[in-house]
């Protein structure tokens, strides 16, 4: 009886929530139809993410508009678009700048590739500190993406935003600072962005 039981479970179970021997692949998940918005492919397993709040999305609102408008020609700014880093993984930072090119191309249609990202942010949720602090920054850098930020929530609504820039001599990412109300920096470039004004978006 119990084997029966178990057996109705596997087959009412999504076929796509069953990972293969080793994982999936970057191509497999690329593939894959029906999965909940936003699932993110980590070293071949598949990661759902909680109900946005508001201040998450409010923050990746203001920051694509911003980057956007302060981008040069060359690049643009978009949001919530699947990267494929290498061959297992495969994460969506929630904000990125590209270059125009990989912006305007028609395929993919559904993800960029790493050497199209000058710019990756992730903005922190509850469900995803570890993730955004210690598992996705190595895998950008190595993966080749100049620059990381991590977007955080302080005191219930300011935002502390920490810049990164990969070192080519260690292939890691190094500090280079922390913001607080306001964000102004000269690379990838020239960007200023009111942090306060989270709220107007």
């Amino acid at each position: 009886m119990p084997a029966e039981s178990d057996d109705a479970t596997t087959r009412s179970v999504p076929e796509w929530l069953i990972p293969p021997p080793g994982g999936f692949t970057a191509d497999d998940f690329l593939k894959m139809r029906g999965l909940p918005r936003h699932t993110e492919l980590i070293d071949g397993s598949l990661v759902f993410v909680s109900p946005q709040r508001k201040w998450h999305v409010r923050m990746i609102d203001m920051l694509k508009h911003e980057l956007g408008r302060q981008a040069p020609k060359t690049l643009r700014a978009d949001r919530e678009m699947a990267v494929k880093l290498a061959q297992r993984q495969v994460p969506e930072p929630d904000v990125l700048v590209v270059t125009a090119e990989a912006y305007a191309r028609k395929e993919p249609a559904t993800h960029y590739f790493a050497a199209d990202v000058s710019l990756a942010v992730e903005v922190v949720s509850p469900d995803s500190i570890d993730r955004d602090r210690d598992t996705k920054p190595p895998k950008y850098a190595a993966a080749g993406i100049r620059h990381f930020w991590r977007v955080e929530e302080q005191d219930g609504a300011r935002a502390v935003v920490h810049v990164y820039e990969r070192d080519a001599e260690t292939g890691g990412y190094a500090l280079t600072g922390i913001h607080h109300d306001r964000l102004k920096v000269a690379v990838p470039f020239d960007i200023d962005i009111d942090l306060t004004a989270v709220d107007e978006y």
